[in-house]
C-alpha cells in the first residue's frame, strides 16, 4: 500500500521533529531533512519507523540551490511521489539591532528562512502541480509571530525574514490554487525549543512566557497538531491563510 509522503525541512529536533512524530501518526511516510545532526535526525527517523511508516533522513542546507536539488532528488528516489511539504529549517541568531548586524549574518537569515523555503516550495510544485503533471499536495510554511511584532533591539531580521514568508505564502497559494496545491502558514509564538540556545537565549521561553496572555510558552507538538492539521484534508478549503499559534500573544 502506498501512503502518502510529507517531506519535513530541519526536522532533526524543535517543531520538525514534532511534526515528523503528527505526520507518522496520520499515515505519512517522513523525509527527515537536517543540516548537522545526524544522530539527531536518525533518532527522528526511528521513531517513525516503530509508528509503522517508513523513513529516510536526507542531510542538506536548504539555502543551496544543489542541495535542495538533491534532497528532492533522494525523496522521489527513496520514497515516491511526495504530497507534502513542511518548510520548518530556520535560523535565529543572537540579539543585536539593526545598525549591528554584518552582512554575513543578513545573508544567512535570508538565505535559510527565505530563500530555502522558496526553493522547496519551488521543487514541490514541479512535482505536486496538475499543470506539471502531479496529484495535487499542500505545503505549511513556518513563519513567527515575530513577523507582526518586529522584534526590534533582537531578531529585526529574523523578524523581517518571517514577514517575507507570510508574503510568499499568501502570493504562491493564489497562484497555484487552481492547481491543486494549497500553500498555508503557520505562526509560532514563544515556544520551547532549542532553537533559543542557538540565538544565545537558552532560557528564552521562560523569560517571556510571564508576558503571554496564556501564561506559558508553548509546545512543540502544539505547534505540530496546527501544522498537520493544514496538510491534511480536514482543511481542503483552507489556502493562503496563516494561523497563530502564540498563546494569544
Amino acid at each position: 500500500m502506498n501512503h502518502p509522503v510529507v517531506l519535513i525541512t530541519g526536522a532533526s529536533r524543535g517543531i520538525g521533529a514534532a511534526t515528523a512524530l503528527r505526520c507518522a501518526r496520520q499515515g505519512y511516510d517522513v523525509a527527515v531533512n537536517y543540516v548537522r545532526d545526524a544522530p539527531a535526525a536518525a533518532a527522528v527517523a526511528a521513531q517513525v519507523r516503530a509508528l509503522g511508516r517508513r523513513a529516510v533522513c536526507v542531510a542538506a542546507d536548504v539555502s543551496h540551490e544543489a542541495d535542495v536539488l538533491r534532497l528532492f532528488a533522494a525523496v522521489d528516489a527513496e520514497l515516491g511521489p511526495l504530497l507534502a511539504l513542511v518548510n520548518n529549517a530556520g535560523v535565529v541568531d543572537v540579539a543585536a539591532r539593526v545598525d549591528e548586524m554584518s552582512s554575513r549574518r543578513l545573508t544567512r537569515m535570508f538565505g535559510v528562512n527565505v530563500l530555502g523555503s522558496m526553493l522547496c516550495a519551488r521543487e514541490a510544485v514541479r512535482r505536486m502541480s496538475t499543470k506539471h503533471g502531479g496529484a495535487g499536495g499542500a505545503i505549511v510554511n513556518l513563519s513567527s509571530a515575530a513577523a507582526r511584532l518586529g522584534s526590534p533591539g533582537q531578531y529585526v531580521d529574523y523578524a523581517a525574514a518571517k514577514g517575507a514568508i507570510d508574503s510568499f505564502t499568501l502570493g504562491l497559494a493564489r497562484e497555484v490554487a487552481g492547481e491543486g496545491i494549497r500553500v498555508n502558514a503557520v505562526r509560532p509564538g514563544i515556544i520551547e525549543t532549542d532553537i533559543h540556545g542557538s540565538g544565545g537565549q537558552r532560557d528564552r521561553a521562560a523569560q517571556l512566557a510571564p508576558q503571554v496572555p496564556m501564561r506559558r510558552a508553548g509546545t512543540a507538538d502544539e505547534v505540530a497538531q496546527a501544522v498537520v492539521w493544514l496538510l491534511s484534508a480536514a482543511a481542503s478549503y483552507t489556502t493562503g491563510a496563516v494561523i497563530d499559534v502564540t498563546g494569544g500573544r
